[in-house]
């Protein structure tokens, strides 16, 4: 099994290297030749290797000493140290450049690539495992065979002295008390499973794609790990102290509960809040702030810890669900809604993960000293005003709780006031130590004064090889006000109504609530959000909305819609590119698809599931496309248990695998509708079906619209 999971890593390497060798190649040839100068501290003469034509580091090296000693002027001591640097720049590069994947444009190298990867992927963290199970198990067995050997056969125990005889039987015991200490923890199996999934390989290179879409993060994961291209350590680790980022690294951290791997600067950030015990995790948006969460949850039910509980906005609260359902072995109840005092009546009869909001969490009696495990306070900024009763009733959790980790993308470097009233439910002399001055003093101090209790790790910091595409479906539980305009959108029969119906009652929209916050934290960390609809209604809703809520200084766009002239529209986005820091582009997606080039953004908002996979692909490349410089991030807002889910539930079961082809080729680009279902049946059928679902099917729709 070993030799089998060796095999596939080598496999990945192998298809690495053209591809990365190629990468190096690229950056090589874009340093200019001066650059040598840097190197020798300005002792290389360079103006006639210059007039030869060997503008780049990467052509001096490619022309070699004999090339370079014809030129004029240019000595074997000169050739020798420009060498000498030049190589010295190559090793620099090659440590440090990049793979990107480019899923749009995919390659027989790359294709390669991800099919190696993928075989890795599909084995899970069950094989990793398995490895490290069975080199543990080989290295406990090493030495006991050695001295067993005698007992291999009668001869070998009459020749061997009396002390080896005794030696041999010993190690025979212990070999087989190993033996059967891995049976009973299920080592054959897991090791059988293990070679099972490696041996499997991808089912097809389309497949390999499709799961690389889907799954990228884990796919760049790998890639990091097998290639040893990791990010800087002291920015993975958040620039901590020395004495502290120790303890974190010594801390262990158990993988039994968890479903999923994680990366080097995520499994430090699990470690800090095990080591440092209450803590706030700052990473900033899009470095997985929650599998990170979920990584200390399954580390504490592995030690016997039985209760947990999870504090989040109600907009995350179904995404918060989802994630630990999906990344770990946990039990999940949801502590929200009219039965929630029964459903925590459960949760402490039965433990697991609680999931529960801040307005709910005031209802429940805190708990005793011990009882949880870990309170996980996502969005923690929301509790920062002492007098409020929400933050009250967190700060007496986190009070009766051993252990918390609180949770936010929003940078508190410049909040010193707000940030200290977080820190003081945490650790109260770290919060009184800190002053006005350590702000002043600029980050590095001020993380130093804050080490003890704040970890933030920045995406230029440590995303060296994540994808430029991350996808979060955004899952929202809809309010009373919006259950009740979406029945009547139901009884109605209105399709389109039924899309929008999230949004038509503005004051309580569960989806509205979601969208302030993503624009506030873009806005918190300088990002540009752009925001797309199907319905112009929808927009005009959002507009109000932004000017509304915490993010109304954020410039706000638009709406470009399909009644703008098209000159007009490229002038909108040139004034949202123009905008120096955060702004919001509102845009109608079927006039935004096309033709315009929106790169200025790194955050994408889909109000609702398109009935078209292709047009909501070619919206998201406006901005996702040459040209961006940072990962861009989509977030598509949908309600749970109604037409999105129907939606998306229909398209990604029919035209996932299609669409993910076809797309590639350039009749797919050209010719939308060839790889899309029929609006007008998928309407009707979802029509019919919601009007099933919630008792309304005796009643005659008045159209499909």
């Amino acid at each position: 099994m070993a030799g089998d999971h060796a095999k596939a890593v080598e496999a990945v390497r192998a298809a690495l290297k053209p591809i990365h060798d190629e990468a190096v190649t690229r950056e090589l040839d874009a340093i200019p030749v001066v650059r040598l100068q840097d190197v020798t501290e300005g002792r290389l003469r360079l103006g006639n290797v210059e007039k030869s034509g060997l503008r780049t580091v990467g052509r001096v090296l490619e022309a070699g000493p004999y090339r370079l000693r014809q030129i004029p002027g240019v000595g074997q001591r000169t050739v020798d140290q420009m060498l000498a640097a030049a190589r010295r720049l190559s090793e620099a590069v090659h440590e440090t450049v990049a793979v990107h994947i480019d899923v749009d444009r995919p390659e027989p190298s790359t294709t390669a690539l991800v099919m190696a990867l993928h075989v890795l992927v599909e084995a899970g963290p069950d094989t990793r495992r398995a490895v490290d199970r069975a080199a543990a198990l080989s290295e406990r067995l090493g030495p006991l065979l050695v001295d067993a050997r005698p007992a291999a056969g009668r001869f070998g125990m009459l020749l061997a002295g009396q002390e080896k005889r005794a030696r041999a039987l010993a190690a025979v015991n212990e070999i087989r008390s190993l033996v059967e200490e891995a049976e009973q923890a299920g080592m054959p199996e897991l090791l059988a499973q293990a070679s099972v999934d490696l041996l499997r390989g991808s089912s097809s290179d389309i497949a390999a794609w499709v799961d690389f879409e889907l799954r990228s993060a884990e796919y760049y994961s790998l890639l990091a790990e097998i290639s040893g291209r990791l990010p800087d350590e002291a920015a993975a680790e958040g620039f901590l102290p020395d004495e502290i980022a120790e303890r974190v690294r010594t801390q262990h951290l158990d993988d039994t509960h968890r479903r999923v791997s994680l990366r080097g600067y995520q499994a430090f950030g699990a470690r800090f809040a095990l080591a440092q015990r209450k803590v706030i995790l700052g990473d900033e948006m899009g470095l997985g702030k929650t599998i990170q969460a979920i990584a200390v949850l399954a580390h504490l039910a592995s030690e016997g810890q039985s209760h947990f509980m999870v504090v989040c906005p109600a907009s995350v609260l179904v995404n918060w669900t989802r994630e630990i359902e999906a990344r770990s072995a946990l039990r999940v109840t949801v502590l929200h809604g009219p039965d929630r005092h029964y459903a925590f009546a459960d949760w402490k009869g039965r433990g697991g993960v609680g999931v529960t909001t801040f307005d709910a969490l005031r209802g429940f009696p805190a708990p005793g000293g011990g009882e949880v495990g870990l309170l996980v306070v996502d969005e923690a900024h929301s509790v920062k005003n002492p007098k409020a009763k929400r933050s009250q009733s967190v700060a007496l959790w986190t009070e009766r709780c051993e252990r918390s980790l609180f949770m936010t993308g929003t940078p508190m470097e410049n909040r010193v006031v707000e940030f200290r009233n977080l820190v003081q439910m945490l650790h109260g002399e770290v919060a009184d130590s800190l002053g006005e001055r350590d702000a002043l003093a600029g980050s590095v101090a001020f993380r130093k004064a804050v080490a003890p209790v704040y970890l933030r790790r920045n995406q230029e910091d440590v995303l060296t090889e994540l994808p430029s595409l991350q996808q979060t479906d955004e899952w929202e539980e809809l309010s009373a006000p919006d259950e009740e305009a979406y029945r009547e959108a139901v009884r109605a029969g209105n399709f389109m109504a039924m899309r929008r119906a999230a949004y038509m009652r503005p004051e309580k929209s569960a989806k509205l609530d979601r969208l302030r916050e993503i624009v506030q934290e873009a806005g918190e960390n300088g990002q540009k959000t752009v925001v797309f609809s199907y319905f112009k209604d929808v927009l005009g809703v959002v507009k109000a909305a932004l000017a509304e809520s915490p993010a109304a200084g954020i410039a706000v766009f638009g709406p470009l819609t399909g009644s703008v002239a098209a000159g007009r529209r490229q002038q909108i986005v040139d004034d949202f590119a123009g905008v120096s820091g955060p702004a919001v582009l509102l845009a109608q997606i079927q006039a935004a698809g096309v033709g315009l080039n929106m790169q200025a953004a790194s955050v994408v908002i889909i109000c609702e599931p398109q009935i078209k996979p292709t047009i909501e692909h070619q919206a998201v490349a406006r901005a996702h496309r040459m040209g961006q410089v940072r990962p861009v991030r989509v977030h598509r807002l949908l309600a749970t248990g109604g037409v999105d889910e129907r939606m998306v539930g229909m398209l990604e079961e029919k035209t996932r695998l299609f669409d993910a082809y076809a797309r590639r080729s350039v009749v797919a680009e050209a010719t939308p509708d060839a790889v899309d279902v029929s609006d007008t049946d998928l309407a009707r059928r979802i029509v019919e079906e919601e009007q099933a679902r919630l008792g309304m099917s005796d009643e005659r729709p008045t159209a499909a619209e």
